[in-house]
């Protein structure tokens, strides 16, 4: 490889050549030597590289059982090397990037937001299971460890985050924890949620978070939309309201199980089963995508899965949703694949085969726009 023309030239111009190359090709340039590898994450290198579009990825969660391993185990020697597991579906074609650089045991992605992934991480040398929040580029290997925090965040707690002075929120059914690079003492804030119910899936647009709640009985759901923002949070008062329209009429009432995914810009999307009726055990058609305007406040179908696509998940109890955009997975029990709703030339309904661990579980997710120029 030294004796190779191509060393002969000097680094500007390797650079200027390189420059020219989709993020895609790049990438692979990389693992084709240290000597590429080197060249191709100098300081120099990514400055020419900053325009360049993030690779819009599909992400997995590794599975609950990864997650919590008992204190028997952590003396053992783990011989799999940690991976993150993206699809790519403008390749159609599934990718992983390893995660062995990181110094924690059992590392386990949660969320990611401008080109950074957010995942807990357990120190190899802790007696107790104290988990840390990492932020990560899994492209350059670099890191950076959060606050500590209690393990019972990382059991309980949704993690939140955005682009935003690298913005997270942990939050449960009775708190909440807040960072921002903004925070002057660099620790969390800490504030009372004072929600009514655990929140469902809740999920953070610009400076707000958004929950759906279940404000019914025992034995009847009655599901609705609160928020909050960011910038307002008080322990003083309850920063969470509800919101709802009369012009939103019985909107929630004909969605089974509903579900919230960050929608494309300022749009907030509810997914859930398509109820045939209105009594109490009524069965799903299918499978609804509603988008709601977060400007105007008015929904819109978005979409709904095909019958003959919805009949592999009709059976099934469980039903995980992930994604955001324009692009929504769905991922059920003994399916063996992932249906992918993908709006990003037009509504198009399609499989995504070969789900690495064979699919026959539940799949979690989250959207990675994977970026060489992303800093922790």
């Amino acid at each position: 490889m030294d004796d190779s023309p191509i060393n002969r030239l000097p680094q500007d111009i390797l650079h200027q050549i390189f420059s020219s190359l989709p993020l895609r090709q790049i990438m692979v340039c990389r693992s084709v030597s240290k000597l590429f590898n080197q060249m191709l994450t100098t300081p120099t290198f990514m400055d020419l590289i900053t325009t360049q579009p993030p690779l819009r990825f599909l992400a997995l969660r590794p599975p609950h059982h990864h997650h919590h391993h008992h204190h028997q185990r952590q003396n053992s020697h783990v011989s799999s090397v940690p991976y993150l597991h993206v699809f790519d579906p403008d390749q159609n074609q599934w990718l992983r990037f390893s995660l062995s650089f990181l110094p924690f045991r059992s590392p386990h992605p949660v969320a990611s937001a401008n080109g950074l992934i957010y995942l807990w991480g357990e120190s190899p040398t802790s007696i107790e299971s104290n988990r840390s929040l990492v932020v990560c580029n899994p492209l350059t290997r670099q890191f950076q460890v959060l606050p500590q925090l209690g393990s019972a965040w990382s059991r309980h707690g949704s993690v939140l985050v955005n682009s935003v002075n690298h913005r997270v929120m942990v939050l449960t059914e009775l708190a909440a924890l807040y960072f921002s690079n903004t925070n002057k003492t660099n620790s969390w804030l800490t504030f009372s949620a004072n929600l009514p119910s655990k929140p469902r899936s809740p999920i953070l647009i610009s400076d707000s978070v958004f929950a759906l709640c279940d404000v019914g009985s025992p034995w009847r759901s009655q599901w609705k939309l609160f928020t909050c923002i960011l910038s307002r949070l008080n322990n003083n008062y309850n920063s969470w309201v509800c919101l709802e329209r009369h012009e939103w009429g019985d909107i929630f009432d004909i969605i089974k199980r509903p579900r919230l995914v960050r929608g494309k810009g300022n749009k907030l999307l509810m997914i859930g089963g398509l109820k045939s009726n209105f009594s109490l055990n009524s069965s799903c058609s299918t499978i609804l995508i509603l988008r709601l305007d977060l400007e105007r406040l008015e929904w819109e179908e978005a979409g709904r899965m095909p019958v003959e696509m919805y009949r592999s998940f009709q059976e099934s109890s469980k039903l995980k949703v992930f994604g955001g955009g324009d692009r929504v997975c769905f991922s059920a029990k003994r399916v063996g694949k992932l249906a992918l709703w993908d709006d990003c030339d037009g509504a198009v309904w399609r499989w995504i085969e070969g789900v690495p661990g064979g699919g026959d579980g539940l799949c979690r997710g989250f959207v990675f726009e994977a970026s060489l120029t992303a800093l922790p």
